[in-house]
């Protein structure tokens, strides 16, 4: 085994603290990666708080960059040296339908989680980015193109991804009207993305007081959703529209502005959902959903990136603030993504 140093909640409360880690010696596609920058994501909170007493300490992360310090044998994409991203997902059947489709985020068997999954190999637990080393299958590894800040594309891999693979399978491009709903983590770049694919873009939010933010973002327009002339203005405007919005809200509304044939893709809040039949029959609307991306899908985001200069808005924090960054992020007090700078590990 292999040690390394990382954050890690356990049984003494939802802090963080530093502790020694075991990281597998590495098998033969395995590269081992220097954790440089790690993205601090909603799921991160939600683990931390969602334990239960006895439960298995959990290291957060999984959106990362960082470089390769050592390969297996077999491994013939890096080199020692190499930058390179990793995302939520470090291993997958490889055989089921979604696998052999290039959506191993779907598997049919469950995709190995960053942390908190279990090794399709030796049955441990992951353990997650949070920490200064983490070994990984080659194949799960993606070369972090040439021109990428290390630490603003962090959290590509994880909130970019999840916005980017929508956008794409609903045919984004020159002479769409999108929106996004929610200004957050996922919203901001789900705009950078909408505005760089050539869409005329929007943000809906429930105050004007982010007009400012959607505009520097590249937003053409701004839809209060609190304003109900602004909503009645904008009824069946919007070919897509990606909600990013993470808390229980109603669908109706926001079907309202779809136009004809269009789509209302819903990835903030993952739990259940009511709509009304009729927010789909009137204009033939369509409700969808996805989460993460496949290899292929993320490989292509990060060459889309690098060309157009997409990355995230961060804030980077020394990683001994971990606890102070979850604190802030449960606040909402961030525009729009904590990354942690990992060097003060030993």
């Amino acid at each position: 085994m292999r040690t390394t140093a990382g954050w890690r909640a356990d049984g003494t409360g939802t802090a963080l603290r530093q502790v020694p880690l075991e990281r597998r010696d590495l098998r033969p596609e395995d590269i081992a990666v220097r954790v440089d920058h790690c993205g601090v994501c909603h799921t991160d909170l939600h683990a931390v708080k969602a334990r239960a007493a006895g439960a298995d300490p959990v290291v957060p992360g999984h959106e990362f960059t960082g470089v390769v310090t050592e390969v297996g044998p077999d491994v013939t994409a890096f080199r020692v040296g190499d930058p390179v991203a990793v995302g939520n997902i470090v291993d997958s059947c490889g055989v089921c339908a979604m696998c052999r489709a290039g959506q191993e985020n779907f598997c049919h068997e469950y995709p190995t989680l960053t942390y908190g999954g279990t090794d399709r190999h030796d049955g441990s637990t992951t353990l997650g980015g949070y920490s200064r080393e983490y070994v990984v299958r080659e194949r799960f590894a993606h070369a972090l193109p040439a021109g990428l800040d290390p630490a603003a594309a962090a959290p590509l891999l994880c909130a970019g991804i999840t916005v980017w693979e929508p956008l794409r399978a609903l045919g984004v491009g020159p002479g769409m009207r999108v929106a996004v709903a929610g200004l957050g983590g996922l919203g901001h770049l789900a705009v950078k993305f909408a505005v760089a694919l050539g869409a005329e873009t929007s943000v809906i939010s429930r105050t004007a007081g982010k007009a400012d933010d959607a505009r520097r973002l590249g937003a053409h327009a701004v839809v209060v959703s609190t304003d109900p002339e602004q909503l009645a203005a904008a009824r069946d405007r919007f070919d897509v529209i990606i909600d990013t919005i993470s808390a229980p809200h109603d669908l109706g509304p926001y079907l309202r502005l779809v136009a004809m044939d269009g789509a209302l893709t819903q990835v903030g809040y993952l739990g259940p959902v009511t709509v009304e039949t009729f927010d789909l029959l009137a204009g033939r609307k369509k409700l969808t959903s996805g989460g993460s991306g496949g290899l292929a899908a993320t490989a292509a985001m990060l060459e889309f990136c690098a060309r157009n200069g997409v990355t995230a808005d961060v804030e980077v924090l020394p990683s001994g603030k971990v606890n102070e960054a979850l604190e802030r992020l449960e606040r909402g007090d961030v525009r729009y993504r904590f990354v942690l700078d990992l060097s003060d590990l030993p």
